[in-house]
């Protein structure tokens, strides 16, 4: 800006130029129009002043230090009662103000005050130009050595304003403030710029009277003058409605009510107040709205979840979860109704589930699907929660009406193992490929809630091994699909064994091609079409098969092949599986010619009637050397295929068979169809599979137990009986959950092993013996 130079010998009194500059500014605080050259006159006066080399009267001059902008020459800047003057003068207008507003109320005292304060704020900053070189110059000296009470001339028209004119006016204009919000809470429309303005007023008023060149927002005023007063009245305003809604309106009604209030706040912030209000309202709103009604929200919590009223639920998810650690007992009332609901589902099932796998998965992923879409969809797919389905589900799924019918925790593990593999077995009914890929992964859902999932591995093993040595599975892609599976829930170890059967088969079906070509270049071809798999001992959960003098015609197939192995590979000793053994027989002395596909100990019986037509149970048991109790299933299921027939035809019970009872061979046996499948797994077999399976359960949890045991121990070398006790239980924790008394069992066996010690003095503390 240009300005009007003065050299340093001149001098200028005030008085001199006071009349012009006092009736230029007041020109200004009028708002009157203002030619560029009318202000650049005022500006030049305010600069001759302060270059003035001498003041008399009050006039305080400082010698200038060095300064861009200073004139040269030693010129000396005065200002003080330039300043004086202006304050004087600023604060004679205002009280002039005052008294014209002094008396007004509620929307009067509002549209005074704005427009009052619109007017002088722009005339001040006015002024501030005019006064520029006097702030630039004299003002920053003053502060910058420290003088209290001085601020650049804009500043100090806020200061008289907030002195002479605030301070009486502020409660009328406040209170007014508050009524018009409240009459908008109430519906009412209202002249929201008049709000804003003294929003806008109370925060500039905020001054930093210990440094005023201090660059930022001070909010001090605003939040003495209105803030602390609005949040009172908000927590009053809602105190009131929130009781009186309650007491005439639904808990769902008023969740909408308070989600609405709380946009509103939110907007209205927005709209007219300072952001930085929004916390703190928020903070009274969630405390008024919310917390105080609590008690409400979680009784109704319940009632909604009765009523699958899955929209409800999650607004009053959305709204309690404002309340920090507001959630804790929304996520335990919903895990003891999951609790509740799959245990009354599983309930109603009865002791059908007990043989039924598939209805009895169904239902816990039933149960699992509807919980899970809830916690999805209502309740954000928040982790608190999420882990209140968890614990739900591994409650009642462990735990539950079946397993209590069947007096052991481990019925679970066993169904999802029996359901698992009718979906990979082969029947009429398999799915499409993609269709049974979505179910083994809901099948996972169940597996992971599965806290036995050593008894699941023992029975699913025994499954695949069944599948791959009968060739029943209906696609080698969703076994490896599967193991796969439970190989990412459990780690490699878990699954090593289940893929060594795979390979024992591909590794058997070269075996076969090679013993085929070998029987080819021989030139003594068996007479029957023979196949074999060998298994490797460690890897397949098969029992030693029992004594059993194979028939004749089989004797040749098993001498060649042993011979055949032993020259492939020396060493390897074959022990024969004949109880998992099969084959077909064809009939010639029937009407029709039938083909039987039998197990081996059929086969051996069978094969006894083409020595005579008639056989005594004690004679069959001599020839085959089958034992008596298998014997007779074996017996049971040819008399009640009709292929053999009792003394007496007519009135014999095959249930009563004795070593002295006497079988024939049934020359009128009829069958529509011409394939026979007489190979039925036998009650017996069954029977003892299962104890077996138990029996090596508890006996495989036993080592794992103590090998955990040892490895703590190597770790730890000293430990307290607690202590080691809370490890054991955590590292099996994946696998199974250990039972105390067993710990301590193992402890017990460990310490006779001489692995551990109990250390003298103190019997509860363990050493590790190296």
């Amino acid at each position: 800006m240009p300005v009007a130079k003065v050299h340093g010998g001149q001098k200028h009194d005030l008085d001199q130029i006071w009349g012009d500059l006092n009736g230029g500014i007041e020109q200004v605080f009028q708002r009157l129009s203002m030619s560029k050259m009318r202000y650049m006159e005022l500006y030049t006066h305010v600069y001759n002043y302060c270059t003035s080399v001498h003041q008399t009267g009050k006039a305080r001059a400082l010698t200038a230090k060095p300064n861009k902008g200073a004139e040269p020459g030693g010129a000396q800047f005065v200002g003080l009662e330039l300043y004086e003057r202006l304050k004087e003068l600023l604060k004679y207008y205002q009280v002039g103000l005052l008294d014209n507003g002094v008396k007004l109320m509620d929307e009067a005292v509002l549209k005074f005050y704005t427009q009052q304060w619109e007017e002088y704020q722009f005339s001040s900053k006015v002024l501030n130009g005019v006064c520029a070189y006097l702030n630039r110059h004299w003002v920053r000296r003053e502060c910058e050595e420290g003088r209290k009470g001085i601020y650049e001339i804009y500043q100090l028209a806020l200061v008289t304003w907030r002195d002479n004119l605030f301070r009486h006016l502020n409660k009328q204009v406040t209170n007014a403030v508050l009524k018009f919000i409240e009459r908008e809470r109430c519906g009412e429309t209202i002249n929201k710029r008049l709000v804003s303005s003294v929003m806008d007023c109370y925060v500039e008023l905020g001054l930093n009277e210990d440094d005023p060149t201090a660059r930022g927002q001070n909010l001090s005023v605003y939040k003495e003058s209105f803030e602390n007063q609005f949040l009172e009245d908000t927590e009053r305003f809602y105190i009131r409605e929130s009781v009186e809604f309650l007491r005439q309106n639904p808990v769902t009604e008023y969740m909408k009510k308070a989600e609405c209030r709380l946009k509103e706040e939110k907007k209205r912030v927005l709209e007219y107040l300072h952001e930085t209000t929004l916390q703190r309202l928020l903070v009274t709103c969630d405390k008024v709205l919310i917390v105080k009604h609590l008690e409400i929200f979680h009784t109704e919590f319940q009632n909604l979840l009765n009523a699958d009223k899955n929209e409800d639920l999650g607004r009053m998810f959305q709204l309690v979860s404002r309340i920090p650690d507001g959630l804790g007992e929304l996520r335990n009332l919903l895990e003891n109704h999951i609790t509740n609901q799959g245990l009354a589902a599983i309930e109603k099932l009865g002791q059908e589930a007990l043989n039924e796998p598939k209805i009895y998965v169904s239902t816990i992923l039933e149960v699992h699907r509807k919980y899970n879409a809830l916690v999805l969809t209502a309740f954000n797919n928040d982790s608190g929660f999420v882990a209140s389905l968890d614990k739900a589900c591994g409650k009642f799924i462990n735990n539950n009406a079946v397993t209590k019918l069947a007096s052991q925790s481990s019925k679970s593990p066993e169904l999802l193992a029996k359901y698992i593999s009718l979906l990979l077995q082969k029947s009429s009914k398999n799915p499409e490929e993609a269709e049974l890929e979505d179910t083994l992964n809901q099948v996972m859902v169940v597996f992971k809630y599965i806290e036995d999932k050593d008894v699941f591995q023992k029975f699913y093993s025994k499954m695949l091994a069944k599948r791959l040595v009968q060739h029943m599975s209906a696609s080698d892609d969703a076994e490896a699909s599967m193991i796969s599976k439970l190989k990412q829930a459990c780690g490699f170890e878990y699954t090593s064994k289940l893929q060594r059967m795979f390979q024992d088969i591909g590794v058997s079906k070269d075996l076969n091609e090679n013993f085929k070509k070998h029987l080819g270049n021989s030139g003594e071809p068996l007479d029957i079409d023979f196949s074999i798999q060998v298994l490797s001992s460690g890897s397949w959960p098969f029992q030693q098969s029992c004594v059993f003098s194979l028939p004749s015609e089989l004797e040749r197939c098993v001498t060649r092949f042993t011979a055949f192995y032993g020259g492939q590979h020396s060493g390897r000793k074959l022990n024969w599986l004949f109880h998992m053994s099969k084959g077909e027989l064809v009939t010639n002395c029937f009407k029709n010619k039938y083909t039987l596909q039998a197990s081996t100990f059929q086969m051996s019986v069978l094969l006894a009637f083409n020595e005579a037509d008639s056989w005594t149970v004690a004679a069959l048991a001599e020839a085959t050397k089958i034992k008596m109790d298998i014997l007779v299933q074996v017996l049971q299921i040819l008399l009640k295929s009709k292929l053999l027939v009792g003394p007496n035809a007519e009135e014999f019970d095959e249930n009563q068979i004795e070593p002295t009872t006497t079988v024939n061979l049934f020359h009128g046996y009829k069958n529509k169809k011409l394939r026979v499948n007489i190979n039925i797994p036998m009650k017996t077999e069954q029977r003892q599979e299962m104890e077996m399976t138990h029996k090596h359960i508890e006996e495989d949890r036993k080592l794992l137990i103590q090998a955990a045991i040892v490895r703590i121990m190597k770790t730890r070398k000293v430990l307290k009986h607690q202590n080691l006790m809370t490890e054991v239980l955590n590292q099996l924790a994946t696998r199974f959950k250990p039972k105390v008394p067993v710990i301590k069992k193992c402890i017990d066996i460990l310490i006779e092993k001489e692995y551990l010690e109990r250390q003298d003095g103190q019997k509860d503390t363990y050493s590790y013996l190296a």
